[in-house]
């Protein structure tokens, strides 16, 4: 696909139907810096520049450090995408990138990166919303519903086709991943903590320590994690002989039959028999097995595309441009911290 918005015949096929395009992912929402390359629904590069180093010792991202750390690597990581791919920028069809949400000068990074390049190649520029990669990660085709559990979002979302999304209900307080990360601080594991705590916890008794089940007899389709965080703080401070792992194991049960839970509401409130679990917190194995022993159809992304990446945003953006949601003037597109699902997901 080129400038003129046309797209290319088979490369070197013989072939004079349709290619795939081939589209290049950039994604700097938060602190890694991310560049993928897709081609259709193949990823062909996905390389990560993580900032965990640079923030570990603030306890959490810092938003000043985090922009200007995407812009002293940005160049680097295309380089690596797209020597990991074997492609140069004169084969790309397409330029996409995150345009929200998430931390307004981190995404100011990526954004403006996109649309130079895409403006200097002469090629079609693609915004993304970050959840829409994430979901397009997973490799599923509506219909479905989406539980989307990360370190920023927990929300539920009926997806019966890829411009048509409805949010069904988010956590009324902390997201997942953001408990996991405070909890796994309270118990001296660093930042970040999801995948240590994951650890530990594997090491423990989840049935060793009671803690409360966040809404019990709630029939909603919401979640709220901020006072079992607060019922391990209290724990912790009224036993500090307790074992780390059981706190961990217990706290890891409690969280992921949460999720399980209010998400099996959602699908049999819809009707919908498919599942899609995405963002950081998918890769949780406890997450997949408890899906998977309750018989649900449910697609995860690899563990590589779970977590923040740049072939995400490719593989929603070569999405888009496949179905023509592109919008009108798409240079114009302004980094959204707040950016909503439903709607730009049109």
């Amino acid at each position: 696909m080129g400038a003129s918005g046309t797209t290319r015949s088979a490369r070197g096929s013989g072939d004079l139907s349709p290619d795939p395009a081939l589209v290049l992912g950039i994604d700097t929402s938060c602190d890694d810096t991310g560049v993928g390359i897709a081609l259709g629904g193949k990823v062909l590069a996905n390389v990560v520049e993580s900032q965990t180093a640079l923030h570990a010792r603030f306890g959490g991202v810092m938003p000043e450090l985090a922009s200007r750390e995407h812009l002293e690597v940005i160049d680097d990581v295309l380089s690596r995408a797209l020597a990991q791919a074997g492609v140069g920028l004169q084969d790309l069809d397409a330029v996409a990138a995150t345009r929200g949400p998430g931390l307004v000068g981190a995404l100011l990074v990526g954004l403006s990166y996109g649309k130079a390049l895409a403006w200097g190649l002469g090629l079609p520029f693609v915004p993304v919303h970050h959840l829409e990669g994430h979901l397009a990660a997973a490799g599923a085709d509506p219909p479905f519903v989406a539980l989307l559990a990360s370190g920023g979002h927990t929300a539920l979302f009926a997806v019966p086709d890829w411009g048509a999304v409805t949010e069904l209900g988010r956590s009324r307080d902390d997201a997942a991943g953001e408990a996991f990360d405070k909890v796994a601080r309270l118990l001296g594991l660093g930042y970040p903590g999801g995948a240590a705590l994951a650890r530990l916890a594997a090491a423990g008794d989840d049935t060793a320590v009671a803690l409360p089940f966040p809404m019990q007899g709630d029939k909603g389709l919401e979640f709220s994690f901020s006072g079992l965080k607060t019922a391990v703080a209290l724990l912790l401070e009224r036993d500090p002989g307790v074992r780390p792992a059981d706190v961990a194991a217990s706290f890891e049960r409690v969280v992921v039959g949460s999720l399980v839970s209010v998400t099996l509401r959602a699908l049999a409130r819809t009707g919908l028999a498919r599942l899609v679990v995405a963002g950081g917190v998918a890769a949780n194995v406890r997450l997949r097995r408890e899906f998977a022993a309750a018989g649900v159809d449910v697609s995860f992304p690899p563990p590589a595309l779970a977590t923040d990446n740049g072939a995400m945003i490719a593989l929603a953006g070569a999405m888009r441009l496949a179905s023509g949601r592109v919008p009108e003037h798409p240079l114009r597109a302004d980094a959204e911290p707040y950016l909503p699902l439903t709607g730009a997901a049109r």
